[in-house]
């Protein structure tokens, strides 16, 4: 059994960082459904990964990250070696540092993108020479350890925004090939413009002048999504920020995202999400720490 090198958070006694190797082994057989942020490291083996109940296959080496709550699980026939960090939204919140590091939409809470990305051998080497100096920090309680530790994560992670960033003239040109009809980028600003406002297909077809069924065909072909699951993962990914970073009661968070029905946006939320809004910001939500 490897060593997990953990801190918690002292108000609360919840996990605060966590950071751990896995050699000869796959602690990812099991849906994963984790109340904080991951960024798992595979270094060498393969694995089929489903997320958000889509079904990828992953060569080493390669860099996931996953959002509190987001459903995953990692099978593989051979025994995977890589890393895994944990850390809480309290910990590092990426809403309120958005602005430095960019990373949600990125790395975290895309609806449009898959949640991995390829690695060259030298950006491993870069990674496991930050999680060193994030292992070794964990084993030293002093002065402003966790200033330290959060300066390494985003030094981690403006690298990793860095990487995917640079792959995506790639996966351009990948979707271009594939012919990615021009009404998707369309219907991402129509979703992104109204989801606050409309919730069904049939509102973001007429919108962009398309039956729906034509819209959801080409939906389900380029995003392996319905468009329904589209424009609600949208809508939770906003009710999760709000739920994280505001002190906004949960009535006026589902006013402000179109539901008149405070219990109705509640069984919405718990459906997409298999928690209930509540649940979320009170092991989730940054503002509860406050």
């Amino acid at each position: 059994m490897h060593t997990h090198f953990t801190l918690h958070n002292p108000q609360k006694g919840t996990l605060a960082f966590r950071i751990f190797p896995f050699e000869d082994a796959n602690p990812f057989e099991e849906l994963q459904r984790l109340s904080y942020f991951s960024i798992i490291l595979i270094k060498s083996g393969q694995a089929h990964l489903t997320a958000d109940f889509t079904e990828y296959d992953i060569k080493a080496p390669s860099l996931m990250a996953f959002s509190p709550y987001q459903p995953y699980r990692l099978q593989s026939e051979s025994a995977l070696q890589g890393w895994v960090i944990n850390f809480h939204p309290e910990f590092f919140c990426i809403f309120k540092h958005h602005q430095e590091i960019a990373c949600n939409g990125l790395l975290f809470n895309n609806i449009y993108q898959v949640p991995y990305f390829d690695l060259e051998a030298s950006d491993v080497v870069h990674f496991e020479g930050l999680i060193e100096q994030m292992v070794a920090e964990t084993q030293k309680a002093e002065l402003a350890q966790y200033e330290l530790l959060i300066a390494y994560l985003k030094i981690l992670l403006i690298n990793a925004v860095r990487i995917k960033i640079n792959q995506q003239p790639a996966v351009k040109a990948a979707m271009a090939s594939s012919k990615e009809p021009f009404v998707l980028q369309k219907l991402k600003d129509a979703i992104e413009a109204h989801y606050r406002t409309k919730h069904s297909a049939s509102d973001y077809a007429e919108i962009l002048n398309i039956t729906p069924k034509a819209l959801g065909k080409i939906t389900k072909t380029h995003f392996q999504k319905t468009l329904t699951d589209l424009i609600s993962d949208r809508i939770v990914i906003e009710a999760k920020r709000e739920l994280y970073l505001s002190a906004k009661s949960i009535k006026e968070i589902a006013y402000e995202l179109g539901f008149d029905d405070e219990f109705y946006f509640s069984r919405f939320f718990k459906k997409r999400a298999e928690i209930s809004p509540q649940y979320y910001r009170d092991t989730v939500g940054f503002a509860a720490a406050v």
